[in-house]
C-alpha cells in the first residue's frame, strides 16, 4: 500500500503468525530491496494489540531498523484494518511505538476507505543552537520520532541527497539519528517539502515529517496553523490545534498489490 507515495509492505499478523520477530530486521532488508525483493520504503506488521488498543503497528525500515511511527503507514493500516473487518468502527485506536494514535477513516458509499485522519498527538519543539552539517538554521521537532526541519528558498537534490544523510547521522546533535525535512514556504497555507528519512533515504512522503514541518513553520511565524504540505508523492493536510496542542493529519491510503513472499 502507499500513502502519498510512501510505499510500505504490510503483513497481516492477524491472519499470519510471525514466529520469530528476531529475524524481522533481516526480512525487512530482503523484502524492501527494490531489485531482489518486493520493493518498499519499509515493512509494517499489522498486529493484535498488547495494551488494549484495537490494532497494533510495528514498522521496520529498509535498513532493518525499527521506527517509532509513520503517519502515512498508519493511514494504510487503518484502511486495511477497516476493509478486512479487523475493526468494525470508522474510529479506532492504533498502538505504535510512539504511543496510541486515534484514527478516523473516511469511506465512500461502498465502504471503501479513501482517506484517513490521524490524531498525531502533541509535538515537542526543541530549542537547539548546535551547529549541524551545512551550517543550516533548523528546528528540531519530535512527533514521537525525531525531525530536523530546515527552511530554504529552493529545495535541491544537493540539500536532500548530500546534506540529508550527513545530518541524519550527525549523532553529536541527534544521538538517535534523525529524519531531515527541507521545506519551502509557498504561502501561509501551502508548504513544499522533501524528506530524507532516517533508515530509508529519500521517500516520496513522510507523515510525521509533514507534521513536524508545519509545527516548525508555525513556531517560526511562517505559516498558519492549518496548511497543505505538498510532497513528491502527493498532498497532506496538516492542522495544529492550538487549543489542545494536537496535530491532525489527513491524507490518502491506496492498495498497490498483494502477493506471497517466499522466505
Amino acid at each position: 500500500m502507499q500513502g502519498a507515495g510512501n510505499d510500505y509492505i504490510y503483513i497481516d499478523c492477524f491472519a499470519n503468525t510471525v514466529d520469530n520477530l528476531g529475524n524481522i530486521q533481516t526480512l525487512a532488508r530482503r523484502m524492501s530491496d527494490r531489485h531482489f525483493g518486493v520493493g518498499g520504503d519499509c515493512i509494517v506488521l499489522i498486529m493484535p494489540s498488547d495494551n488494549g488498543c484495537d490494532v497494533r503497528m510495528r514498522m521496520f525500515n529498509s535498513d532493518g531498523s525499527e521506527a517509532e511511527m509513520c503517519g502515512n503507514a498508519s493511514r494504510c493500516v487503518a484502511k486495511y484494518s477497516y476493509e478486512h473487518s479487523i475493526v468494525k468502527s470508522t474510529e479506532f485506536s492504533l498502538q505504535t511505538k510512539a504511543g496510541v494514535k486515534n484514527i478516523c477513516v473516511n469511506t465512500n458509499s461502498e465502504g471503501i476507505v479513501k482517506s484517513a485522519t490521524v490524531d498525531m498527538g502533541e509535538p515537542v519543539v526543541y530549542n537547539s543552537t548546535a551547529t549541524i552539517p551545512g551550517n543550516y538554521a533548523y528546528t528540531s521537532v519530535s512527533m514521537g520520532n525525531p525531525h530536523c526541519v530546515i527552511f530554504v528558498d529552493e529545495i535541491t537534490d544537493e540539500h536532500v541527497h548530500t546534506d540529508g544523510p550527513k545530518i541524519e547521522n550527525f549523532r553529536e546533535v541527534f544521538p538517535q539519528k534523525t529524519n531531515v525535512e527541507f521545506a519551502k514556504i509557498i504561502n501561509p497555507q501551502e508548504i513544499r517539502m522533501r524528506v530524507w528519512e532516517r533508515g530509508a533515504g529519500e521517500t516520496l512522503a513522510c507523515g510525521t515529517g509533514a507534521c513536524a514541518t508545519l509545527v516548525a513553520a508555525v513556531t517560526n511565524g511562517l505559516s498558519e496553523n492549518k496548511a497543505t504540505l505538498k510532497l513528491l508523492g502527493g498532498d497532506l493536510v496538516i492542522e495544529w490545534n492550538k487549543k489542545n496542542g494536537r496535530i491532525m493529519m489527513t491524507g490518502p491510503a491506496e492498495y498497490a498489490f498483494e502477493g506471497v513472499f517466499e522466505i
